[in-house]
């Protein structure tokens, strides 16, 4: 009993310890979207569903909610926002080049058509994020029809 209270109060002040050592938040003053924005053209409801569904994770702008204050959990959401920003950043578009991009339009029909995005994680506190399947049709639609643009490669003017 005695080494069950040693460790729990070790695990206590180890926990108290780390509310004072928090990640670097993800937030960028201005429009971080525009040039991914103005590139593909999404109808308003496909905007919308970025918007409120991934952006979050992959842009260099995130909303927090409250809970990201307590660490462990400031933690786990700073690595989900790194995975997911090196997955795709829609704020580092313009640093892609047309092929790379052709492809990432790709991995998001992958992702959204196989369940995969957005993360359950995310829709369990975020239930705006939690999308019909009119909703994913009407995403897969504008990124096929982006990934259009990129397979066609520069047009002379």
């Amino acid at each position: 009993m005695k080494l069950a209270k040693r460790i729990g109060w070790i695990l206590l002040i180890a926990l108290i310890a780390i509310q004072f050592y928090r990640p670097a938040k993800n937030v960028e003053i201005g429009d971080h979207s525009a040039v991914f924005l103005s590139e593909t053209n999404p109808p308003q409801e496909v905007k919308l569903i970025l918007e409120t569904t991934c952006y979050d994770c992959h842009s260099n702008n995130t909303i927090y909610p409250w809970y990201n204050n307590i660490a462990p959990v400031s933690y786990w959401m700073a690595d989900h926002i790194r995975v997911g920003k090196g997955h795709l950043n829609f704020s580092e578009w313009e640093s892609y080049t047309s092929k790379k991009k052709d492809h990432k339009l790709e991995e998001l029909v992958e992702e959204v058509e196989g369940g995969e995005m957005p993360l359950k994680e995310y829709t369990w506190t975020h239930k705006e994020a939690r999308l019909t399947s009119e909703q994913k049709e009407m995403v897969i639609a504008w990124a096929k029809k982006s990934r259009v643009l990129y397979q066609l490669g520069p047009q002379p003017q």
